[in-house]
């Protein structure tokens, strides 16, 4: 007969084991601070204006409290790690890198607008007229800063000032001055002292009992530092200098003069399908991006078709019944798969090499010719071919010797029989029946050709370099490659241009899974 709690006295939910109690104690421990984490990660990101990151741990904590608090979603905590990691590492980075893209997110719009206010207000220029002359004096141990002004200028009504001791002015601390009347008292510094000096001088900030502050403006001179702009009502600055009116404009996200002059750095705004029309109608980039969009898929085709071919070869003589030594052939030609791709890639760099490379050596000594490599787009588009070729056949070679292999050897017997040879074999039982398993992994392959980000970086860097292309791209570019230099190599760092291409390029490779999903017979 079964004693159950309810039986004993005991609450349902009491169990018998402590260590079951006290670890259900801990996971909720555990689950507290995990949500107190999430709450003071979203209240530090809204207070510094990133509502996204705001909104993410927003709902990152909702929804562990909730898998984690209620009973009846007991079963959803196990698979809650895998889909938050999910959320934060793939779906999030894709929108936000979808509303980069409708927007002027660049290095010139990048601060937020009350940052780029509070960068103008910060700006100070030095007074015109009212510099003052200075002396390093020496009194017993300590020393001052004596300020006498030059021509008719005057600070607080007076013509000389005086400074607390320099060993006042500890980590950058301002520095007071006060009017004096005497000639400066103590004994002045040389030259040759004052110039010992310079860098702390440099760093001193000196203040008026009026809240005027006076820089170091020469190797013999302070000058007071003023505001340069003003901020009226309207939101517009002046320019205290000349009087210059800066207008804020929220469709371009800058400041601008009368004139129409935009003032850096400005602040990221809305700007719509701009960014993805610029790349199909400015003809500066429409030319480069369809030239590297062509190549991308010939580049991937290619590489697919010949690593592919390569391959099948080596796999179909591997299967030679009267090879002598297939085990050591078949590990030598699949060594390059246990190479780094980064080593061998870096190994073909230097045997490419136009004047020392082992290749264009052997080229000359034997055929009079040395190949301009990186220089000539063609043979550098040959090269990416070659050497990815060899990256990639190992691959090939292992799908279609196990493919191979699993054909059923009655059928080739059948075949020999009716007078069947190789060529007939090849062709009406091999690659028909081969071709079809393949397909899902042809595909695959291809899409991750298409976005062989390591090939370029490493081997040619996108060059050589398209002309009259007003964004940094190469000839031998793929669209990942050319994405990452507009957004990191380019002077403007268009972030916006370069997310849009970043979201077409997922467009792209979303069709080719779905593709592959179709043909793998897995309903989406």
């Amino acid at each position: 007969m079964f004693v159950t709690n309810a039986s004993r006295g005991l609450p349902r939910h009491r169990s018998r084991y402590p260590a079951e109690r006290y670890t259900r104690w801990a996971l909720r421990a555990l689950t507290i601070l995990l949500v107190l984490a999430m709450l003071w990660l979203v209240l530090a990101f809204h207070l510094r204006g990133q509502w996204m990151f705001s909104l993410l741990f927003l709902v990152l904590g909702a929804s562990l409290a909730i898998v984690f608090g209620k009973r009846e979603l007991m079963s959803h905590r196990y698979i809650f790690p895998a889909l938050a990691g999910m959320g934060v590492f793939v779906i999030f980075p894709l929108l936000y890198t979808i509303g980069i893209s409708f927007s002027n997110y660049s290095s010139s719009n990048l601060l937020s607008e009350e940052r780029v206010r509070a960068q103008f207000l910060d700006q100070t220029y030095q007074a015109e007229g009212q510099a003052f002359d200075f002396q390093l004096v020496r009194e017993g141990n300590r020393t001052r800063l004596y300020l006498e002004a030059k021509g008719a200028g005057k600070l607080e009504g007076v013509r000389q000032l005086i400074s607390e001791p320099l060993a006042h002015a500890e980590a950058g601390q301002p520095l007071a001055i006060e009017p004096v009347q005497a000639s400066p008292p103590g004994e002045a510094l040389n030259l040759r002292e004052v110039i010992a000096r310079r860098d702390t001088l440099e760093a001193l900030t000196l203040v008026a009992s009026d809240g005027t502050e006076l820089k170091m403006a020469g190797l013999r001179s302070f000058a007071p530092m003023l505001p340069r702009f003003a901020e009226n009502p309207d939101g517009s600055l002046t320019d205290r200098r000349d009087g210059t009116t800066l207008t804020p404009d929220h469709e371009r996200g800058f400041f601008v003069t009368e004139d129409g002059e935009r003032l850096t750095p400005g602040w990221p705004v809305a700007v719509g399908l701009d960014n993805y029309t610029k790349i199909f109608t400015d003809p500066d980039i429409r030319g480069p991006f369809l030239q590297i969009f062509v190549w991308t898929f010939v580049f991937a085709g290619l590489t697919v078709v010949f690593t592919l071919a390569v391959g099948f070869v080596l796999a179909s003589l591997l299967q030679w019944e009267h090879l002598r030594g297939k085990a050591l052939y078949r590990t030598l030609l699949i060594l390059p798969y246990a190479v780094p791709a980064f080593i061998s890639i870096l190994i073909f760099k230097g045997m490419f090499n136009q004047n020392y490379g082992e290749i264009n050596l052997i080229l000359e000594n034997l055929f009079g010719i040395s190949p301009d490599w990186f220089t000539d787009p063609a043979l550098a588009r040959t090269m990416l071919l070659i050497v990815n070729t060899w990256l990639g056949y190992p691959y090939m070679l292992l799908l279609c010797m196990g493919l191979i292999q699993s054909i059923p050897r009655d059928l080739f017997e059948a075949s020999a029989v009716d007078g069947g040879g190789p060529l007939t074999n090849l062709f009406r039982i091999t690659l028909p029946l081969i071709l079809k398993p393949l397909m899902p992994l042809l595909i695959a392959a291809f899409a991750f050709n298409f976005n062989n980000f390591v090939l370029i970086a490493l081997l040619t860097e996108g060059s050589p370099d398209i002309l009259g292309a007003s964004t940094p791209a190469g000839t031998t570019d793929l669209l990942v490659s050319y994405t990452y230099r507009i957004a990191f190599q380019d002077a403007g760092q268009n972030f916006g241009l370069a997310a849009a291409i970043a979201t077409l390029i997922f467009l792209l490779v979303v069709g080719l899974s779905v593709l592959n999903l179709r043909l793998s017979k897995v309903k989406v």
